[in-house]
């Protein structure tokens, strides 16, 4: 049985910083086939593709960020730890936003209101008045977004791709962002399908479905700091050297 293997690097860098932690070495210079190697537990079945979706850094943003990067995509090229690298894009771009309540992260925050003494004239902030702000007057704050484009894109292509062509058996998602629902849901009619995730979240419920949908012998699972620290390339690959801090 050959098993395709489908990874959203973006999903797979910031689930391995929240298991791992973002100041600490050890889980960034990650081997992708040792990662996913031990879930293809179908019988007789062996990893015959493993396709890598990332974007690069802008160098404009973070210079050292970029280097490190190419070192790392290709020490998993010399290394044969993938078979294909397909990449997207980061964005960035200056765009107005609601400030709120809660920290980063919270789900359904609410706006912040202000009064006349809170109001201060030498923040970057504009207020809104109630019919704009729903109800009562808002503040907005003009925050720099920035985005990776194209991987989840990129995930979704490969994979039906293989499966329509044939030349996979099986596939291993690796993702926990819920717009693959319905790539998923239509490859789980044709193959058997294994959905891996990432992150310390639980798992999207759109990424979910039943062992016997479609063709059956579907799973999931989750993956933890162990399994990242387990999975990491030689110190030397070729010419590369692990970088520092990594």
């Amino acid at each position: 049985m050959r098993i395709g293997v489908y990874i959203d690097g973006f999903n797979v860098y910031y689930g391995a910083r929240k298991h791992c932690g973002r100041g600490t070495p050890g889980w960034r210079w990650l081997d992708l086939r040792a990662l996913v190697s031990p879930l293809a537990g179908w019988q007789g079945s062996s990893i015959s593709r493993l396709v890598y979706c990332t974007a690069r850094v802008d160098p404009a943003e973070n210079a050292s960020g970029r280097v490190d990067q190419a070192a790392y995509l290709e020490a998993l090229r010399t290394s044969g730890s993938v078979d294909v690298i397909a990449e997207g894009r980061y964005v960035s771009w200056a765009k107005e936003e609601p400030l709120v309540n809660e920290t980063r992260g919270a789900f359904r925050p609410t706006p912040y209101r202000h009064t006349d003494e809170e109001w201060d004239v030498r923040l970057p902030l504009r207020r809104v008045p109630p019919r704009e702000a729903g109800g009562s007057s808002g503040v907005m704050a003009t925050v720099q977004k920035r985005e990776e484009k194209g991987s989840d894109v990129n995930v979704a292509s490969h994979l039906l791709f293989d499966v329509l062509t044939g030349a996979v058996d099986a596939a291993i998602v690796v993702t926990n962002d819920s717009d693959l629902e319905l790539p998923l849901q239509m490859v789980r009619r044709h193959v058997h399908v294994g959905t891996v995730n990432p992150s310390t979240n639980p798992t999207a419920g759109a990424l979910k479905g039943r062992p016997d949908d479609g063709v059956g012998r579907h799973w999931w699972r989750r993956l933890t700091a162990a399994d990242y620290r387990a999975s990491q390339l030689p110190e030397r690959v070729g010419t590369l050297r692990r970088p520092v801090g990594w």
